[in-house]
């Protein structure tokens, strides 16, 4: 029984694509078949995206070869070991998850992606990225979360046993609005810690506002933008959803949120 990789358990605790395919659909609205996934990680997305229809392809770009890899390879989906600057293949829907439009630590640099990554976008694509803010945003502190793994083949020998992931916020200036993010995830079977990673991920981010990200899409030549609180309203028997975006001063978030800001080429 090989011991389970960060990889292995950040797609367990921290992703949740299978929300996030129906949501794209609805958000762009027009059937996309090409999905961009910029700071991929290990393209957990991408593989789901095609996975959902034959017609749907994918294009995964991230500097990290060793991520890229951990999922294999899928016919249909190409994957980029780059700087997502240089990535100009076209998309449908371009998707900067996890946070990760904070790589980006100036107004300058965030214009120059958004303004290259509009480029990339087909006639009526959509970007989508993600953001968290309100009242704990600059609060230093750990959240902790329990996941089971489930049984799976690819967690063999480790079904049942209980993960506790834990999201740390190390840093945080609200003069600057920059934040150090730390995932640390312990493996536990009848109490006992088989596996400890301690600092398995460490982020250091520029935490960007809503009206930010909405004034920077449009300098950067996005019709229009809109936000949404969560991924999905509602979705029926056929894995379709229906969202719809907060409309400007008509509702109010919780005193922490997570928002989805999508702009429109």
């Amino acid at each position: 029984m090989s011991k389970l990789t960060k990889h292995d358990l950040y797609e367990l605790c921290v992703q949740s694509p299978s929300h996030l395919v129906p949501f794209f659909r609805a958000v762009h609205g027009g059937g996309p078949r090409v999905l961009g996934e910029d700071f991929a990680g290990t393209a957990a997305l991408s593989h789901l995206w095609v996975d959902t229809t034959e017609a749907h392809r994918a294009i995964a770009v991230d500097l990290d070869t060793e991520a890229l890899a951990f999922r294999g390879e899928h016919p249909r989906v190409e994957k980029l070991t780059a700087d997502v600057l240089v990535a100009d293949h076209p998309a449908d829907t371009l998707f900067v998850g996890n946070f990760s439009i904070g790589y980006w630590h100036t107004r300058a640099e965030l214009i120059t992606y958004l303004t290259h990554a509009r480029s990339r976008l087909n006639e009526g694509g959509v970007i989508i990225c993600d953001t968290y803010g309100g009242e704990t945003a600059f609060t230093l502190g750990e959240v902790h979360r329990d996941h089971w793994i489930p049984d799976d083949p690819r967690y063999a020998g480790h079904e049942g046993k209980r993960v506790r992931y834990t999201w740390e916020q190390r840093a945080a200036d609200p003069i600057t609005a920059r934040v150090t993010d730390i995932l640390h995830f312990r493996i536990e079977k009848a109490g006992v810690i088989e596996q400890e990673m301690y600092d398995a991920f460490t982020y250091e981010w520029r935490l960007w506002s809503i009206p930010e990200l909405r004034d920077a899409m449009q300098e950067a030549g996005f019709r229009t933008s809109d936000v949404y609180a969560k991924t999905a309203d509602a979705i029926d028997d056929e894995g379709n959803a229906y969202v719809l975006p907060i409309e400007d001063g008509e509702e109010e978030l919780d005193d922490s949120y997570i928002v989805l800001i999508a702009g429109r080429a």
